[in-house]
C-alpha cells in the first residue's frame, strides 16, 4: 500500500516558468496531477481521454469548452466527461489539482 502526506501548495512552484505540471500518481490512463500556471497564460485546446475533475487549490482559472466557459475560484471543482475539447486560462497565478479517471 502507498502512503504519503503532501502539502498541495508546496508540490509545484513556477520558479519563473509560465506553466508546470507534477504527476503524483498514474495508472492505466488515470492520473492525479498538480498544475501551476502564471496569470494570463493559456493551456491550449486539448481533449481529455478520461473523465476529469479540476480542483482549484489557489488562484482563479477559466475552462473554455466549445460554447461555454466556467470560472473557478480557490476551493471550487469542475467535473467533465472525457472527449470534451477544452482550454484553460489563468486569471491569476494559480494551482489546481487534475484528477483523471
Amino acid at each position: 500500500m502507498f502512503y504519503n502526506i503532501l502539502k498541495a501548495k508546496d508540490i509545484v512552484n513556477l520558479d519563473g516558468d509560465k506553466f508546470k505540471r507534477e504527476v503524483l500518481m498514474e495508472d492505466n490512463g488515470s492520473a492525479l496531477s498538480i498544475i501551476a500556471i502564471k496569470k494570463d497564460e493559456i493551456i491550449d485546446t486539448h481533449t481529455s481521454q478520461c473523465d476529469t475533475a479540476v480542483f482549484v487549490l489557489d488562484g482563479e482559472i477559466e475552462l473554455h469548452f466549445e460554447a461555454e466557459k466556467f470560472k473557478l475560484d480557490k476551493g471550487e471543482i469542475l467535473m467533465f466527461k472525457k472527449d470534451k475539447e477544452h482550454k484553460v486560462l489563468a486569471l491569476k497565478d494559480s494551482k489546481f489539482m487534475l484528477i483523471k479517471i
